[in-house]
């Protein structure tokens, strides 16, 4: 074992944990929530939509296989900070470039470890997700919580503005593949524009793959603007923070449905914008669906998927216009997961049938997507 630093992680409820760092230094603050996921933590932690959050890992030992400059889900870590039971100081993997902890390090992540974070889990479902800090700088439990105790909420919070593009960009990889890794695609059949939430690059290979060429726009791009690349549809995507907050692309959306004639696609933040677009509510949940092990059932064939999910705030089905109708909803709560419009070539899911590594459960999506494009092209 390194030598290494104290560090505690204090909640708003007067709750603390001590344990010892890893990753970079210093001190962070956000909501603390979990993950139920088994693998994938470099994907989880670059994942935009764990913005102005602390992530715990419920599986007890992370980091053995490593971590490379490939398997991520945006350029950089997006998560504040990061909570697990224990950090493997060995790692072991034939993909492998650096150790997670010294990629936590580049980007100064703070983390902890050595906690009982089945101890913290519980506290989460049994309360609901808090605000917390992580410090190796302040080690007095008091002086945290109260720092905790300020942090702005997550409701009312748009951080879709700082994680979304500052500018355009096309994108041709498709998903890896062995011997290949991540093949750079030349051909496609179609064309979409992809507003850009916090998207995640797994996404955009998925779309790749059914022969999409996903152009993305910054979030705040006027429809006129997106109207202007005479896309063949548009893609929604997934994003941190309160949808409610992000009023301009409740707009944006609203002003799309009413006039784009073409699919349109949307996931996790793009499903509850869409959902807010055409009148409904969201509201926030007790402490949010975040993992890889998910079961979602399907309304149209009955079948069951396990997906992997991450959000903190869900569609109200009692608020839900005549225009749409359930298609999925989650088997833990019945929480809605999925919609579609029943007059428009619009559809919704609140999961991420992208699943980086998996499951794949639900990737069907990419092609009924594709089906519908071809189905509506020329109109």
């Amino acid at each position: 074992m390194l030598n290494r630093k104290s560090a505690i992680l204090a909640l708003e409820d007067g709750t603390y944990f001590e344990g010892i760092n890893f990753g970079a230094e210093g001190e962070v603050s956000g909501e603390v929530v979990f993950t139920t996921s088994m693998t994938g933590y470099q994907e989880i932690v670059t994942d935009p939509s764990f913005k102005g959050q602390i992530v715990t890992m419920t599986c007890p030992l992370i980091g053995n296989v490593g971590a490379n400059n490939e398997d991520v889900e945006s350029d950089k870590p997006q998560a504040e900070g990061f909570v697990v039971k224990e950090i493997s100081e060995i790692y072991s993997n034939w993909r492998a470039e650096f150790s997670f902890e010294d990629y936590l390090k580049k980007y100064g992540v703070v983390g902890i470890a050595e906690i009982d974070t089945r101890a913290l889990v519980k506290r989460l479902r049994d309360v609901g997700t808090m605000r917390g800090v992580i410090s190796t700088v302040d080690l007095n439990p008091e002086s945290l919580v109260e720092k905790a105790r300020s942090i702005p909420p997550m409701e009312g919070q748009n951080l879709v503005d700082v994680v979304t593009c500052k500018e355009p960009y096309e994108w041709s990889r498709g998903t890896w593949r062995l011997e290949e890794g991540y093949p750079e695609v030349k051909n496609f059949k179609y064309s979409v524009v992809v507003l850009d939430f916090g998207i995640r690059k797994n996404i955009l290979r998925n779309l790749v793959d059914v022969g999409i060429k996903p152009v993305v726009v910054p979030a705040q791009t006027p429809p006129e603007d997106i109207l202007k690349y005479n896309p063949d549809g548009i893609f929604l995507s997934c994003g941190p923070g309160d949808p409610a907050a992000v009023d301009y692309a409740i707009e944006t959306i609203r002003y799309l449905i009413a006039t784009f004639k073409k699919p349109i696609f949307g996931i996790c933040l793009g499903h509850q914008l869409t959902a807010l677009a055409l009148g409904a509510k969201t509201y926030k949940l007790k402490f949010g669906h975040r993992g890889a092990n998910q079961p979602v059932k399907n309304l149209k064939n009955g079948k069951v998927e396990i997906t992997a999910q991450n959000h903190g705030f869900a569609v109200d089905d009692r608020t839900l216009p005549d225009e749409l109708e359930v298609t999925h909803y989650s088997l833990n709560d019945k929480t809605v997961e999925g919609l579609k419009h029943k007059s428009k070539p619009l559809f919704t899911v609140q999961y991420h049938p992208e699943s980086s590594p998996g499951p794949h459960d639900s990737r069907y999506l990419f092609r009924e997507f594709a089906k519908l494009i071809a189905d509506y092209r020329g109109i």
